[in-house]
C-alpha cells in the first residue's frame, strides 16, 4: 500500500529527529490531473512541526508518488539537519 510506503519512509529518514517533531503531514497530488504525461508531475509536500516552533515544509516533484515521497523527506532531512543546527548554536 501507498500509505504504508510513505510511512515507512519518512520515518526512517527523518527517525533522528523523532524526539523534536510533533506532527508530519504528507501530501500528495498529481499536477496533471491526468490530462497529460509527464516525467515529473507527482508532487509531495511535506510539512514537519517542531516542538514550539512554526511548521517548516518542502517539496519535491517526480515521475512516482514513491520517488516525490523519497525526495521530499531527503530534502526534510537536510532542512532539520540545518535548521536544528542554527538553533542549538543560539
Amino acid at each position: 500500500m501507498l500509505a504504508q510506503a510513505v510511512e515507512t519512509v519518512v520515518r526512517d529518514t527523518l527517525d533522528r529527529f523523532s524526539s523534536q517533531i510533533t506532527r508530519v503531514e504528507v501530501h500528495l497530488s498529481d499536477e496533471n490531473s491526468g490530462e497529460k504525461f509527464g516525467t515529473k508531475d507527482k508532487r509531495c509536500l511535506l510539512e514537519v512541526r517542531l516542538a514550539s516552533y512554526q511548521p517548516i515544509a518542502v517539496t519535491d516533484r517526480a515521475a512516482t508518488p514513491e520517488q516525490a515521497v523519497s525526495g521530499a523527506a531527503e530534502k526534510m532531512k537536510h532542512l532539520l539537519e540545518t535548521t536544528l543546527g542554527r538553533l542549538s548554536d543560539r
